[in-house]
């Protein structure tokens, strides 16, 4: 028999793993940079300084996630930033199959996305330093 639900507490462990997966992502771009997402920006005539968004949907966002604080903006900032990445960068993956492991092409980033929109929707639940209203 399974323990009576807890869903604060489902709330906030999926806060966390969706915040420590989110946050490798930033560190990575904090460490490289960027400025190459400013091509695809400009394929779509849109300004290379929007790639600065990613710092903050991929290193604030995802502290304030974990800290509940502001977390349902910032898990819709992370839902968005991952949106963007599977349009501007891994369209060609969207309608594929994964070579490696027969996954969705996009399977990780679709499930960071989808991920961060149940915290928006759903919000912090009762263990966050400022519950979201």
């Amino acid at each position: 028999m399974l323990p009576a639900p807890r869903p604060d507490v489902g709330l906030l462990v999926l806060r966390i793993a969706v915040a420590v997966i989110v946050i490798f992502h930033g560190l990575f771009k904090l460490k490289h940079g960027v400025a190459w997402i400013g091509g695809p920006l400009g394929k779509l005539g849109l300004p290379a300084w929007l790639a600065y968004g990613t710092y903050v949907a991929e290193l604030i966002a995802p502290v304030l996630l974990v800290l509940g604080i502001l977390a349902r903006w910032a898990a819709l900032a992370i839902a968005f930033d991952m949106f963007t990445a599977m349009l501007l960068v891994l369209r060609p993956r969207i309608a594929m199959i994964s070579p490696s492991g027969g996954g969705w092409g996009v399977e990780l980033e679709a499930l960071i996305c989808l991920s961060a929109l149940t915290i928006a929707i759903a919000g912090t639940g009762r263990f966050a330093a400022l519950r979201d209203r």
